[in-house]
């Protein structure tokens, strides 16, 4: 293809991603409620004449000489937002365009990041002399974590060699990511009169446990996530002053790195601790990308570097090596007033190009 026609092509796509963002952002989509963002979606692959698949509110579609014997490359980004917090100042539905910057909620999570990997999935789309298929997959249920969204269509899609994962990062390569476990405890006793003698405060076991799990570390640290780190967050006991309490309820948040499995780590905790400890889910997995992987590599090459992030996004339903990486700004995720940078959609396009020819 000539350079003019690909400045043209591109020229096209950033104004179709800005476009298409608009029309997201006027579209309520909080998770679960998804269902008029996925027809946009699909509206963007029709106008284009992509195939396209949907189950339930999730889109995906394949490179049109996709070959099932030629290793997969998922793209993959989220169409649901958070609900708006109290301190909007502007019509969250409203996409506004001022100082360089478009405004309105779900621009910068993730909206920035979706169009510009829909766009970039449309640029690669025709060729037939790639080495991979790509996927693109807009998915939902994201921000709550949702069994509907990523997760419930990765059955659906064929074995993927690698992921990009479609978060604000400013574009640079978060390269692996803590994973996450809810464990509910019970600490039990015997309970008694408080004015006697009698009993065995079940507060007092959750405090020696609570003691364990905050000075307790985890021998290996990785190298760019750091520790583990457990924080207990919710604690509740007691009905009535005058009665020691027979039970002491806690609820302790687990960023896992990639240098454990989950299982491990309720392992650990449960050996330790008087309490019962129950998981609530061992679904979401740190997850982790080579730092010589060739997708990371294309990208040290243009000048980014990489990072270890402690959010967790769709990357941990996946199975295999996975990058995240998109325009935008963690720090505006969920913020009253979010915004993106108009720029930042078209070098976000850019960057992922610029990435994937240098491996497809």
């Amino acid at each position: 293809m000539l350079q003019t026609d690909i400045s043209t092509q591109k020229a096209t796509l950033f104004s179709d991603a800005r476009t298409l963002l608009k029309r997201l952002i006027a579209t309520p989509s909080f998770s679960r409620e998804e269902a008029n963002t996925a027809a946009e979606i699909e509206a963007f692959f029709q106008n284009r004449q992509i195939p396209f698949q949907r189950l339930k509110h999730n889109i995906w579609a394949s490179n049109r000489h996709f070959n099932a014997a030629k290793p997969t490359i998922l793209l993959n980004s989220h169409h649901d937002t958070v609900k708006p917090n109290k301190s909007w100042t502007l019509d969250p539905f409203e996409p506004l365009e001022r100082d360089e910057k478009l405004f309105g909620l779900g621009s910068n999570d993730a909206g920035g990041c979706l169009v510009s990997l829909l766009a970039t999935f449309a640029y690669f789309y025709d060729r037939p002399d790639m080495k991979y298929n790509i996927v693109m997959a807009a998915t939902a249920e994201e921000e709550i974590s949702g069994r509907d969204g990523l997760e419930l269509l990765l059955p659906e899609l064929p074995p993927i060699n690698f992921a990009v994962v479609g978060e604000p990062t400013e574009m640079q390569l978060a390269i692996a990511e803590k994973g996450l476990l809810v464990l509910d405890c019970t600490a039990r006793g015997i309970s008694g009169h408080a004015a006697r003698d009698e009993g065995d405060n079940a507060i007092y076991k959750a405090i020696q446990d609570i003691n364990w799990l905050t000075t307790y570390q985890f021998p290996k640290v990785s190298p760019t996530l750091g520790p583990i780190k457990l924080s207990v967050t919710i604690i509740n006991a007691g009905t009535q002053h005058n009665v020691v309490p027979d039970t002491c309820t806690f609820t302790v948040d687990v960023r896992v790195t990639e240098q454990y499995t989950l299982e491990e780590v309720i392992e650990t905790i449960q050996a330790n601790v008087q309490a019962e400890v129950r998981p609530r889910s061992i679904r979401l997995k740190p997850s982790s990308i080579p730092d010589d992987h060739p997708i990371v590599l294309a990208g040290l090459a243009l000048g980014r570097h990489t990072y270890g992030s402690p959010t967790t996004s769709d990357q941990a339903v996946l199975n295999c090596p996975s990058l995240k990486c998109g325009p935008g700004h963690s720090g505006r995720s969920h913020s009253a007033d979010e915004f993106i940078y108009l720029r930042e959609i078209d070098e976000g396009i850019n960057g992922y190009i610029s990435m994937l020819e240098q491996v497809v």
